[in-house]
């Protein structure tokens, strides 16, 4: 998040949008904890449309970003337990303050202990989760896997925790169907496909990332307005007294944070805190939402979602530089389909572990829900007029799925996101009217595969 000049017009419009966002322990309430809100799936499984009459479940792939983390790094710890030092060595904590600095310590020595970026025990929980919901779901298909002979293959960005999500996803299947075992052959890398953010193949966003002067100052409009600078009062008053709170604000530690640097900073240990539940003291989880009001959490959690959404998502209306690198994946998807119904591939199940930074593109590029809607030209992205929330789109472990079915030489599609049976986009017709099953045909021109 970038700072420049307030803009008053933009900060009464937000704040506005707020509380219907701010409060509550429900989906709103989720919205504030951004791309780091924690896995739930969509839907419950005993609810699933069956297929129609005499289609069978021939293959399934997913496109799955890794489970719950602890941070990429120390960073934010660091920031906040500085000017701690400096405050409790001043006598300028409040009392709920106090608490304040051994619960980070303790947070960051868990956090060290997993190893920044890796797989929370959360983590590995949610993927062993919905790999078994998978089996569940399909059981006729991965009993025909292993009588048959055919193979899953598992695919990652190479990347620790993406790695070890396959790892843990498979490990899973197996433990659900021991037959399940010889299917596997050796985990792949592809990075050109699932890390093509920052690949040979995202070139062209990697320069309009770090160059581009709408996105920047958009980002900077956002972030650097009155609003977010009353929060960060908020924020920091809880835990360090009004005097010290007006120090860190007049700029006496620029070298360890601004007001607002030090505010996300405790924002963000707030939002990674539940991925790392099961690293808490108690296994019950870390009580950081005290340091934080609700509308205060909201407000950092909006900052980050027009950060991912301007770079990531739908971003400019005019503009799809942030999700047309995710065509190969989208291609990668109807590819093994269509191996499939070509009798050309030997896959049972295609399974695919990236990041946010790839579910989010192909998300937009797909039109899926809450994805559909880029910012209107002369509009800000916002809560009040966006769907768009991280926590929706890209939540830690989030997913999407293609089951696939046969009857005869008809293939249909079932897509599911976070597991939940949802339409593909507008303008693709079902195979009944209300159905969420489409024959393959019908989705290759809809998405004009030619």
């Amino acid at each position: 998040m970038k700072r420049v000049t307030p803009v008053l017009a933009l900060g009464a419009l937000l704040l506005a949008a707020l509380p219907a966002h701010a409060t509550g322990d429900g989906p709103a309430r989720r919205d504030g904890y951004g791309t780091k809100a924690v896995y739930s799936p969509g839907q419950d499984p005993r609810t699933y449309r069956r297929p129609p009459a005499g289609y069978t479940a021939v293959f399934t792939e997913n496109v799955s970003r890794h489970g719950s983390r602890s941070a990429t790094d120390a960073e934010d710890g660091d920031t906040v337990l500085a000017l701690w030092d400096r405050a409790a060595a001043d006598g300028q904590l409040t009392r709920l303050g106090a608490e304040f600095g051994p619960d980070v310590r303790a947070l960051e020595a868990a956090m060290s202990a997993v190893g920044y970026g890796n797989l929370s025990g959360r983590g590995k929980d949610e993927l062993r989760a919905t790999a078994v919901r998978m089996d569940k779901r399909l059981p006729g298909l991965f009993s025909s896997i292993a009588r048959n002979g055919e193979k899953i293959d598992v695919v990652s960005s190479g990347q620790g925790r993406a790695v070890d999500s396959g790892t843990v996803f498979a490990t899973a299947l197996t433990d659900a169907d021991p037959a399940l075992k010889t299917a596997f052959g050796p985990a792949r890398v592809d990075k050109d496909l699932l890390y093509f953010h920052k690949s040979a193949g995202g070139a062209d966003y990697q320069k309009w990332l770090a160059g581009d002067e709408r996105l920047a100052s958009t980002l900077e409009s956002v972030t650097d307005q009155p609003a977010t600078h009353r929060a960060a009062a908020r924020v920091l008053g809880r835990i360090f007294a009004p005097a010290f709170v007006r120090r860190v604000t007049g700029g006496e530690f620029s070298a360890v944070a601004s007001d607002i640097t030090a505010a996300e900073a405790v924002y963000n240990l707030y939002a990674i805190a539940p991925a790392m539940s099961e690293e808490s003291p108690d296994g019950r989880g870390w009580d950081f939402g005290r340091y934080l009001a609700p509308r205060d959490a909201a407000w950092f959690g909006y900052l980050g979602d027009a950060e991912d959404f301007y770079e990531k998502g739908p971003s400019f209306a005019d503009s799809d530089i942030t999700y047309r690198m995710a065509g190969p994946l989208l291609d990668d998807l109807f590819r093994q389909v269509e191996a499939k119904r070509d009798g050309t591939g030997t896959l049972g199940a295609e399974l695919r572990f990236t990041h946010a930074e790839e579910i989010i593109p192909l998300a937009a590029l797909m039109g899926l829900p809450g994805s559909e809607k880029p910012a209107r030209p002369g509009r800000t992205y916002t809560w009040a007029d966006n769907p768009w929330r991280g926590a929706g789109v890209a939540s830690l472990a989030s997913n999407i799925q293609w089951d696939v079915f046969r009857k005869g030489d008809d293939y249909l599609v079932r897509m599911l996101y976070d597991e939940k049976e949802i339409p593909f986009k507008a303008g693709c017709k079902p195979f009944s009217r209300g159905s969420t099953f489409y024959r393959l045909g019908e989705l290759e021109k809809c998405f004009d595969r030619r």
